[in-house]
């Protein structure tokens, strides 16, 4: 093709809207896959990727309405979870949303699928509610391919499930078409519902039953996954259970059980556990800045869920708790018990003639020693619902009598150190204050470190003075 063609198919190219660019482009490219037409292909896609990489230059990146599996799934997005957290009802993997699109525009319904993507194609940008529409028919189509392929009918409907993807996506499939089904009722329950749940008292538990009140919502396929948009509103998620318990008007966990509603002491116990395990991955880690929130959110759920629910020892719910709590109290003891030996090596008073030349202490482990310092001392305002109680109370004393004689004799030192280990003494000054900082507030800190200067200028003076 000559360079005047060239530069004709790029200004026609160009006029194009945004989303017929990006059909002509998927178009392509499933060509060149399929081996069709590789020579127009690739001379038409390498001239759509000069002017798309231009028009990125040029201005911010448009909206990705032209995504229409984005716009099918929208309605999906407040129960997806990431690959790798375990799943509860109410809840959908977002890695089985791919393999579902491609079943639908291959085999599910792959004709509408090119039809809407073509109408969005020739839709304006700005146009938000044909969008919107065009999204709801395409979720409709989708609800209903989904339930051919899964509703009851002759013949054997394996083969077709096995194109649909591997077990989990398959798992998922049915929640998603169901969802897509009464898409229309989950936007009038997050309509109805406050934006936060501070509370959950009766008042709020009346308001929260009426907006569930919409009979799409109530079969038991459903009820999980709108009690899941009434726990992202609770600021104390576990209190979802109040709700089960006054459908059930009763305490008793038998009762609780035989209705619906059961379903929301699984979630509370579920999401519970998964904070367990956050917890227990961010102490590994060494990455306390959210210990106290998740330890708070742990004992607050544990303990409701001990106090408000008549749980035995023996069923699966109680099961499940007790498991929750051992799982809390194994990782926080063991991390509990490594504090001590931690500070130790760090202010133990070692004699001058085993303190090597240029002995430093490394001031990162320094602060992950306070860190966990404070960590044990966070776990006292939660020890005794989690099962550390008497663990945590020896360690924080242990750790207060030590801390405070080690600085005191630390300080001492000083004033007769030997200058070749002055500065290793001095550290460990520093590093038993910031430990008292932790331990006895930062007026003790202060006290003490007014301490030590004055023992390092009276050796100084002692020193001129000789």
């Amino acid at each position: 093709m000559s360079q005047t063609s060239i530069e004709r198919l790029r200004e026609y190219l160009a006029q194009l809207p945004p989303q017929a660019q990006a059909l002509l482009m998927r178009e392509f490219e499933r060509a060149l896959e399929r081996g069709q037409d590789t020579a127009v292909a690739t001379l038409v896609l390498e001239q759509l990727r000069k002017i798309v990489r231009k028009s990125e230059a040029d201005e911010a990146p448009p909206p990705r309405t032209d995504d229409l599996s984005r716009l099918l799934f929208q309605a999906l997005e407040p129960f997806l979870i990431e690959a790798g957290v375990p799943l509860r009802v109410g809840q959908i993997r977002r890695t089985s949303l791919q393999p579902i699109w491609q079943w639908l525009g291959r085999d599910g319904a792959p004709d509408k699928v090119n039809e809407f993507e073509a109408a969005l194609a020739r839709m304006p940008a700005d146009n938000a509610g044909q969008v919107e529409a065009l999204a709801q028919k395409l979720q409709a189509v989708a609800a209903d391919a989904i339930f051919e392929l899964t509703g009851p009918g002759g013949g054997d409907k394996s083969r077709a499930l096995a194109r649909v993807g591997p077990p989990n996506v398959i798992e998922d499939l049915y929640s998603i078409g169901a969802v897509l089904q009464v898409r229309e009722a989950i936007a009038s329950l997050n309509e109805k519902l406050p934006r936060t749940l501070r509370a959950f008292g009766d008042s709020q538990i009346a308001s929260v039953t009426s907006a569930l009140n919409i009979p799409v919502l109530q079969t038991p396929q459903m009820l999980p996954f709108a009690l899941s948009i009434v726990v992202q509103r609770m600021t104390a998620p576990w209190q979802i259970i109040r709700l089960a318990i006054k459908i059930a008007a009763s305490d008793d966990e038998i009762r609780v059980a035989a209705t619906p509603y059961g379903a929301a002491v699984t979630i509370a116990l579920h999401d519970l556990s998964c904070v367990a395990a956050a917890l227990r991955m961010d102490i590994k880690r060494g990455h306390f800045d959210n210990v106290a929130g998740n330890l708070k959110a742990l004992h607050d759920g544990v303990r409701g869920l001990r106090t408000e629910l008549d749980l035995r020892n023996d069923s699966a719910w109680g099961k499940q708790l007790t498991s929750i709590r051992a799982d809390i109290s194994n990782a926080l003891q063991s991390e509990i018990d490594s504090v001590p030996g931690r500070v130790r090596r760090i202010l133990r008073q070692r004699p001058e003639k085993d303190i090597p030349p240029g002995a430093r202490i490394d001031s990162t482990e320094v602060e992950e020693t306070a860190a966990l310092i404070d960590f044990v001392a966070t776990c006292r305002n939660y020890a005794s619902e989690l099962a550390i109680n008497e663990v945590t109370l020896r360690t924080y004393s242990d750790l207060q009598q030590y801390v405070e004689r080690s600085t005191e004799q630390l300080v001492q030192s000083l004033r007769a150190a030997d200058h070749k280990v002055r500065t290793y003494r001095q550290q460990q000054v520093q590093a038993a204050i910031r430990f008292c900082q932790v331990l006895f507030g930062d007026d003790y800190a202060s006290l003490m470190s007014r301490a030590a200067e004055n023992a390092a200028t009276g050796e100084r003076k002692s020193s001129r003075a000789g």
